[in-house]
């Protein structure tokens, strides 16, 4: 299920849902459109068909809410499908994954809109080819040229969509080949604060969407990167996430070919006073030895590696083109555990994968056990239109929910007993936005008995006294 967090501050009101990337992102959304009370801007998801049905329900939502303001849809799922969101009566305009970041692109303030006639339909402009998986992905007019339906499209995405009107403005996100940096230097709903470093992903796993909402794989220099840690930690963050779509990749493309390795030392040596650093989601093949070693070995940090393993089974992990092994996930978080016992470990897993029978299920569920995973997000497979998965021989829906659900409880009990390992510890609390609640290094969820403005932001020492549902809860260490 897609993440979805909602701003309540003033100024424009952002609705980002799915990934931390589109949480940093809808941050710099907020600072562009400072000022603009008039306009809602729903950030959305497309990984999985859940996504995309939440998205909908979240704009029918906010029309409903918000009758008079300007209703922007933007975000992964708009990039793939910007038809589905144009035809909707509630939608003012339809934005890219480049448009969003531009404030021309959005409605003028005040500026009623023709809400009661749907647009016409026009072809996705980032609709993934229906050949043969790519080594590297090609913008979309060279490796596809036809509409759902078969006929021909134009060549320039861009013109095309112009055509329709100017409530879609939605370019080809396979032309783009550098990622600015966004200097965002608050975050409305959180105490930790997200950097893009990365965006798009060159890698074609037959499951994901998401390439075609993204594009290539493109780095932010490190001197911007290093610029906007600065810049947080001086507004008085203590903690940075550093986030892309596939952050390990980062670099190729940059002069001298720089590493993430490299620009996290480049970070914790040029900016002393940051006090956490974590990552997002990580490609474990990429892991390299400078990685690994400050993954392991340097006290800022956090003990936290959240890997994207989808499988644990070896020919499904094959079928979905992914790189590693399940023998070679089990080694590195091994490695990892022998050098730093304390690392928390999460995974992103698929349940029903086309073509998974019983044995591979069983090894799938087992992967929870042999990598130790405490933050495990399970997610159905959710056949997406156009890639390679979605043409493979389909498990009953009803067992892929149930094969789902199974993961889910055993990846909710294991991460229970590793609660309940933790009571009578002493943890560092990063206290969020409610005064009450927030994150430990590893990051576990932790309530105090009362909300304290005073410590929102801040890093407290706790004693953990016990397990409230998927928290744990503690008293402030004195």
């Amino acid at each position: 299920m897609s993440d979805i967090v909602q701003s309540t501050a003033k100024g424009p009101e952002i609705i980002s849902m799915g990934c931390r990337l589109n949480i940093a992102e809808g941050e710099a959304m907020r600072a562009l459109l400072a000022g603009r009370d008039d306009v809602v801007v729903i950030n959305s998801c497309a990984v999985t068909n859940e996504a995309v049905r939440q998205t909908r329900q979240a704009i029918r939502k906010a029309r409903k809410a918000r009758p008079g303001a300007q209703l922007v849809v933007t975000g992964c799922a708009a990039q793939t499908d910007p038809a589905m969101f144009a035809a909707m009566p509630e939608v003012d305009r339809v934005l890219g994954n480049v448009e969003k970041l531009s404030s021309g692109k959005y409605p003028l303030p005040f500026v009623p809109s023709n809400r009661d006639a749907p647009l016409p339909f026009v072809p996705s402009p980032s609709t993934p080819p229906v050949g043969g998986a790519q080594d590297k992905l090609q913008p979309l007019a060279e490796v596809e040229g036809r509409t759902r339906d078969g006929s021909e499209t134009s060549l320039d995405f861009a013109r095309e969509l112009g055509d329709v009107g100017d409530r879609v403005k939605v370019s080809d996100i396979m032309a783009v080949r550098q990622t600015a940096p966004h200097m965002v230097t608050s975050f409305a709903e959180h105490a930790r604060a997200f950097v893009e470093v990365q965006n798009g992903c060159d890698h074609r796993c037959t499951f994901c969407i998401i390439p075609y909402g993204r594009g290539n794989s493109r780095s932010v220099p490190a001197g911007a990167v290093v610029d906007a840690v600065r810049a947080l930690v001086e507004r008085g963050y203590a903690e940075v996430v550093l986030t892309g779509v596939d952050v390990t990749s980062y670099g190729p493309g940059l002069p001298g070919s720089p590493t993430l390795g490299m620009l996290i030392e480049r970070i914790l040596r040029l900016v002393p006073e940051l006090k956490r650093l974590r990552l997002s989601s990580l490609d474990g093949v990429e892991v390299d030895d400078r990685l690994f070693d400050l993954i392991t070995g340097d006290p800022r940090m956090m003990p936290h590696v959240h890997l994207s393993l989808q499988s644990g089974d070896d020919m499904i992990l094959k079928r979905m083109k992914r790189r590693h092994s399940r023998a070679q996930a089990i080694a590195l978080v091994e490695r990892m555990k022998a050098k730093r016992p304390e690392i928390a470990i999460g995974a992103d897993l698929i349940a029903g994968f086309p073509t998974e029978d019983e044995a591979m299920h069983a090894s799938n569920l087992s992967i929870l056990d042999a990598c130790d995973v405490v933050h495990g997000h399970i997610f159905p497979f959710s056949p997406r239109a156009g890639t390679p998965a979605a043409r493979m021989p389909q498990l009953d829906r009803a067992l892929v929910k149930a094969r789902a659900a199974e993961m889910r409880a055993a990846a909710q009990a294991r991460a229970a007993r590793w609660r309940a390992a933790l009571v009578g510890s002493r943890q560092q609390l990063l206290v969020e936005r409610d005064g009450r609640t927030g994150h430990a290094e590893n990051f576990v969820r932790i309530a105090l008995p009362a909300a304290d403005p005073s410590h929102i932001g801040r890093i407290v020492p706790v004693a953990i006294t016990g397990q409230s549902g998927d928290m744990l809860t503690a008293e402030i260490d004195t």
